[in-house]
């Protein structure tokens, strides 16, 4: 088994880049809106326990099943402790079945994500970005209180890369990842 952490700030491309990467692999793709938008559509907000509940129950149902592996996006914070602790806990449910784990971060600046946050593909397969308005100063809100990139020699996992997604198309992308990780 192998899980992909496909990680980067709001907009960078991780659900795009994840679509393509799952085109060239037997990787199935679980974009983190898969459970983000039904719970918003249920309770009419997004409630964080109901999303960490329905994602375990993903998670711990991949792990025990045949797949070749897993696509996850994360928009992880690098500057909170529980994000970090969050990617264990996950690497943890998959580490009994002999997962294989990969890092992928993906980066691109401020102005090219605002653009980005405006794509057909995004707003299809994300409801809850559809309101650009409010969808742009939540990436704007997000990159001054969090940190999602991460810095020079932070990321201390074997098997991760770095790539800027500003001039690439996100199957050049998912091309580039499946050949640096032979997946």
């Amino acid at each position: 088994m192998k899980l992909v952490f496909l990680i980067g700030n709001c907009a960078v491309g991780k659900m795009t880049v994840g679509q393509e990467l799952m085109k060239l692999t037997d990787l199935r793709l679980f974009h983190n809106h898969m459970t983000i938008e039904p719970v918003i559509e249920v309770f009419g907000h997004y409630n964080p326990q109901a999303v960490f509940r329905i994602r375990e129950v993903f998670f711990e149902e991949f792990a025990k099943s045949d797949n070749y592996g897993m696509i996850f996006t994360y928009m992880w914070a690098f500057d909170q402790q529980a994000d970090w602790d969050y990617v264990e806990h996950v690497k943890q449910i998959f580490a009994p079945y002999g997962t294989e784990f990969y890092y992928v971060e993906l980066v691109a600046p401020q102005e090219v994500r605002l653009k980005r946050n405006r794509t057909e593909n995004r707003l299809k397969h994300k409801a809850s970005k559809r309101n650009v308005e409010f969808s742009d100063q939540l990436l704007l809100h997000d990159d001054q209180k969090y940190r999602c990139e991460s810095l020079p020699g932070e990321i201390p996992f074997e098997n991760y890369l770095k790539i800027d997604t500003t001039n690439l198309a996100a199957d050049e992308t998912a091309k580039t990842i499946q050949q640096h990780f032979g997946l």
